[in-house]
């Protein structure tokens, strides 16, 4: 065998080395999710959690969302038309994770807006103006009220409910459970208990296509 034959066969040998070690190295991260998943079955969602769907659809995503991402902000358009696409067969709910400075601000907010029924308004808003109230990737909490405006939020009662200890709980419990379920990034989503081979929205709507075949 000469050289340049050598070499070429080495090269195939490595390539093929490097990608099983790929799809292995995937293929455990997969397991080792699922398993937390199985294992946590309650952590990836509580009875607590904001929820959009009908109670009885059988695909169920659930998202660890930072409202001070710039990947949730983008991702939320396209999650809403696969439930628009799937009318009643999808139910989103929302686990909130802030990991950005600041984020926890924006939450409690959000969570207050929930206690006068307009949580997914306020979501939708804040993401949708994401750039006037962050500088890079910090919040400016005084910027964040100028997204609600409209909504026909009591800002003064938002203001006394968002340091409740209910409020503080529940963000405590998505923390410690977004830990559990070795969630480190936002968004990161579960489809009927199922993480994301790799993240994407392509790797998402296959997912969610693959759960909508099996349940209808």
């Amino acid at each position: 065998m000469n050289r340049k034959t050598l070499f070429i066969v080495s090269t195939v040998v490595l390539l093929g080395a490097f990608a099983a070690g790929v799809l292995l190295y995937k293929s455990e991260k997969m397991q080792r999710w699922s398993q937390a998943g199985g294992r946590n079955e309650a952590a990836l969602a509580r009875d607590y959690s904001p929820t959009l769907g009908t109670a009885d659809a059988k695909v169920h995503i659930v998202e660890f969302l930072d409202p001070a991402c710039e990947t949730c902000a983008r991702f939320y358009p396209h999650v809403k038309n696969l439930m628009a696409a799937n009318p009643d067969k999808i139910r989103l709910s929302i686990r909130h994770v802030p990991f950005h400075s600041g984020a926890d601000y924006v939450v409690k907010v959000l969570e207050a807006a929930r206690k006068q029924g307009k949580y997914w308004q306020a979501l939708e808003a804040v993401l949708a103006t994401q750039a006037d109230w962050t500088s890079h990737h910090t919040v400016q909490p005084d910027l964040v009220w100028r997204a609600l405006g409209g909504l026909g939020l009591n800002f003064e009662q938002i203001k006394a409910d968002m340091n409740s200890p209910d409020i503080a709980q529940r963000i405590e419990q998505d923390l410690n459970d977004a830990k559990t379920l070795n969630v480190t990034k936002t968004p990161s989503f579960f489809v009927n208990g199922r993480p994301l081979p790799s993240f994407g929205l392509e790797q998402l709507q296959n997912l969610v296509k693959e759960a909508l075949q099996s349940a209808y």
